[in-house]
């Protein structure tokens, strides 16, 4: 029998895995999130002000509704995204469990 030099993947590890990348992805969209609320809604303000949007300027557009609609889009993307990591968590269970069956409860004996 072959040895494998790479150690067999366990149901705890592929769990790890999952939740390092939900951390991950979190992070990024509440950074995002905040580059969008502040960024644009007030530090950029001044320079956004400058352009005309409905007889308003275009910081107040972005501090009003741009991060309400920036916030659904996060949510939007966040949902896509867990749908397809959760996905990749499943088939990764899939296969470990694949690869290392259950020991049989009898002891071999019918």
């Amino acid at each position: 029998m072959p040895s494998s030099s790479a150690a067999p993947d366990t149901v705890p590890a592929a769990n790890a895995r999952h939740w390092r990348a939900v951390v991950r992805l979190t992070l990024v969209l509440l950074a995002l999130w905040a580059a969008l609320g502040l960024g644009c809604g007030v530090l950029l303000a001044d320079g956004l002000n400058a352009v005309q949007l409905g007889g308003f300027p275009l910081g107040f557009w972005f501090a009003q509704q741009g991060a309400i609609v920036g916030f659904v889009l996060l949510i939007l993307v966040y949902v896509l995204a867990m749908r397809r990591l959760d996905r990749a968590h499943r088939a990764d269970l899939a296969r470990i469990a694949a690869a290392n069956p259950p020991a049989d409860p009898t002891g071999g004996a019918r």
